[in-house]
C-alpha cells in the first residue's frame, strides 16, 4: 500500500513538473476583478495573449511569462464599459487626433451609434470608412427610422404609400444584413413623430427576421402629445405585434408635470416583462437632457419641410400666436426659461445664458427671445440647450431597476458626453449607494452585451475578446460639468481595447485598434 502510495507521489510530481508555462502579452496581477455578471468581485490575475483574455483566476500556483506586468492593487479590474447610445460619431469621421478620448477615459470600449432614429442605412459603408481610417474603440450601429423615411419621404407629415413603405422595408433589410444592431427611432423627432404605430410596426417586423432590436427614443417622454405612459405602451405594443425585443433610450419622467411617473412606467414595463416581452432601457445620470432649442419647444407641425419653409412659419402673422401660445407651454412644462441654458449657438455670446437671461438682457418676455434665437437657424445652424427637467427621485428609481444600464447619450454641449460613467459611480456608488459596485460594472458591461447580442464582450472570461479596465475607485470622478462640458474622467489607470493598450499609467496612447461590432 505504501508503494502504490509513494509511486502516485512521484507520479504528482513528475506531472506538475511537466505542466507547460503560461504564456501572456500582458498579465494583471492583484486586482479586485469584477466579472461583468452582478456578483461580489474577488482578487485575481487577468491574462491577455493577442486580442483575448487568456486566464481569469488564482494564479498562485501556476507557472508563467508575461512580456508585460501590471499591478493593480488596489484598483478595479473591470470589463471595458459599453455605451449603447451616443451620438458622437462625428468626432470619429473627422479624424482629430482625440477623438474617442471622452471615451476611453472612462472605461468605455464600446459605442452604439445611429441612435433616435439618426442612424444611417448605410451601415457597411460607415463600417469600412471607420475600420480604414482606424478607430480607438469598438463601435456598432442601429439603421434609423427617421433617416429611412427620409431618404424615400423627406421631412413630409403624412403615411407613407404602400410603394413607400416598401422601399424603406428594403433598406432596413439590407442594413441588417449588413450588420445593424437592430432599427431605431426618434418618435418625437421630425420626420419619426410624423409616423404612426403601424408604419414603425412593420418595419421592425423587417428587423425581427434578422435577430434585431427595436430601439426607441418614445412617442413623448412628458406630456407634449400622447403622454408618457400611453407612449411607454406604445413601446410594448410594437414588441408584441412586431414580435422584437424592444428597449427605450434614456429613460425619464421629463418635465414637472410628470415627476412621479416612474413607478407607473416601471410597472407597466414589469408587467409585459412577466407576459414574455423582452423589454429594457438604458439611462444617463444626469438631471438636465441636452436637445436641440427647437426639438424641446417648438411644435412638430411646425417644423415640417427646409429651413426656408420653418422660417415662414416663426414668421407668419396668422401661425405665430398660435407657435407662440405652444412654445410659451412647452417652456413651461421644461421647468421654465430657468431650467433651459444655452451650450452650443451659432452666435457663441448666447453660449452659458438661460432663457431667461437673455430674455432679462434684450427687454422681452421668454418666448419672443427663444423665436430670437430661432432665427439664427432651426435645422442648420442650431442651437443647443441643457434642458433641467428631472427629478431625482425620478432618477433613482429607474437606475434601481435591472433591466437599466448606462449610457451618456452623448453630445456636445453637456457633461454627460465626457463623464456619464464617472458621473454615475461618483454620484450613485461612492456618494449615495443606489447602486452596488458589482451593480454598477454589470449594468455597464455585460448587460448590454447580452442585451444586443454583442458576442464575446461585456465579460472578463477565458477566450473573450480582451477589452478592460483598470480603475482607481478612488479618484474616478467626472472632469466635466455644465460650466465645462469636454473635460476627460479621471481615475481610469489603463484600457485594453482587443488586447492592445489604449491608455498607460493614464496616458492616451496612439492605438486605433477598435472593431466593427455587427449584429450576432
Amino acid at each position: 500500500m505504501r508503494y502504490i502510495f509513494l509511486l502516485f507521489a512521484v507520479f504528482l510530481i513528475s506531472s506538475c513538473a511537466e505542466e507547460p508555462q503560461l504564456q501572456f502579452d500582458t498579465l494583471i496581477l492583484n486586482g479586485l476583478v469584477f466579472s461583468g455578471e452582478d456578483v461580489e468581485p474577488a482578487i485575481h490575475a487577468v491574462g491577455i495573449s493577442g486580442d483575448r483574455i487568456s486566464f481569469v483566476g488564482d494564479i498562485q500556483n501556476y507557472s508563467y511569462e508575461a512580456t508585460t506586468i501590471v499591478d493593480a492593487s488596489g484598483k478595479w479590474v473591470t470589463p471595458g464599459f459599453i455605451d449603447p447610445h451616443s451620438h458622437g460619431l462625428e468626432d470619429l469621421f473627422s479624424g482629430e487626433n482625440g477623438a474617442g478620448l471622452n471615451n476611453l477615459s472612462q472605461g468605455v470600449t464600446s459605442v452604439f451609434y445611429g441612435n433616435d432614429g439618426y442612424g444611417s442605412p448605410n451601415i457597411a459603408e460607415q463600417f469600412a470608412e471607420l475600420e480604414d481610417q482606424g478607430i480607438r474603440y469598438n463601435l456598432a450601429f442601429f439603421v434609423g427610422h427617421g433617416a429611412v423615411r427620409s431618404q424615400v419621404m423627406g421631412r413630409e407629415n403624412r403615411p407613407p404609400t404602400t410603394a413607400e413603405l416598401s422601399e424603406m422595408k428594403t433598406i432596413v433589410a439590407q442594413a441588417m444584413q449588413e450588420g445593424a444592431l437592430g432599427l431605431s427611432t426618434g418618435l418625437f423627432y421630425v420626420p419619426g413623430t410624423y409616423a404612426n404605430t403601424d408604419e414603425v410596426v412593420e418595419l421592425s417586423k423587417v428587423a425581427a427576421e434578422y435577430g434585431g432590436v427595436y430601439e426607441s427614443h418614445i412617442r413623448d417622454e412628458s406630456n407634449y402629445n400622447i403622454g408618457l405612459i400611453a407612449a411607454v405602451q406604445e413601446v410594448i405594443d410594437i414588441s408584441r405585434r412586431a414580435e422584437i425585443p424592444v428597449h427605450i433610450a434614456h429613460i425619464k419622467a421629463l418635465g414637472v408635470d410628470l415627476w412621479g411617473q416612474s413607478q407607473a412606467v416601471i410597472s407597466l414595463i414589469e408587467e409585459a416583462q412577466a407576459e414574455g416581452m423582452q423589454i429594457s432601457a438604458d439611462q444617463y445620470p444626469w438631471l438636465a437632457s441636452g436637445i436641440q432649442i427647437h426639438k424641446a419647444i417648438v411644435p412638430s407641425w411646425a417644423l415640417e419641410g427646409t429651413e426656408e419653409e420653418i422660417q415662414a412659419r416663426l414668421n407668419d402673422p396668422e401661425l405665430l400666436p398660435t407657435i407662440k401660445e405652444e412654445m410659451t407651454e412647452n417652456i413651461r412644462r421644461r421647468g421654465g426659461p430657468d431650467s433651459l441654458l444655452v451650450v452650443i449657438s451659432p452666435d457663441q455670446s448666447l453660449e452659458g445664458n438661460t432663457l431667461a437671461g437673455l430674455a432679462n438682457q434684450w427687454d422681452m418676455p421668454a418666448v419672443d427671445a427663444a423665436l430670437k434665437i430661432l432665427s439664427l437657424g432651426v435645422i442648420e445652424p442650431w442651437t443647443r440647450v441643457a434642458s433641467f427637467n428631472m427629478s431625482e427621485a425620478d432618477v433613482e428609481a429607474f437606475m434601481a431597476e435591472p433591466w437599466v444600464m448606462t449610457s451618456s447619450d452623448g453630445t456636445n454641449g453637456h457633461p454627460r458626453k465626457y463623464a456619464s460613467f464617472a458621473n454615475k459611480y461618483r454620484q450613485y456608488v461612492a456618494d449615495k449607494p443606489v447602486l452596488t459596485p458589482q451593480q454598477f460594472v454589470h449594468r455597464s458591461s455585460a448587460l448590454v452585451a447580452e442585451t444586443f447580442s454583442i458576442a464575446e464582450r461585456g465579460y472578463l472570461r477565458a477566450d473573450y475578446f480582451a477589452d478592460i479596465a483598470i480603475i482607481d475607485p478612488q479618484n474616478y470622478r467626472p472632469g466635466a460639468d455644465f460650466a465645462n462640458w469636454n473635460e476627460l474622467a479621471t481615475g481610469v489607470e489603463y484600457v485594453f481595447v482587443n488586447g492592445a493598450a489604449a491608455i498607460v499609467d493614464s496616458e492616451p496612447q496612439p492605438i486605433f485598434v477598435g472593431r466593427s461590432l455587427r449584429r450576432n
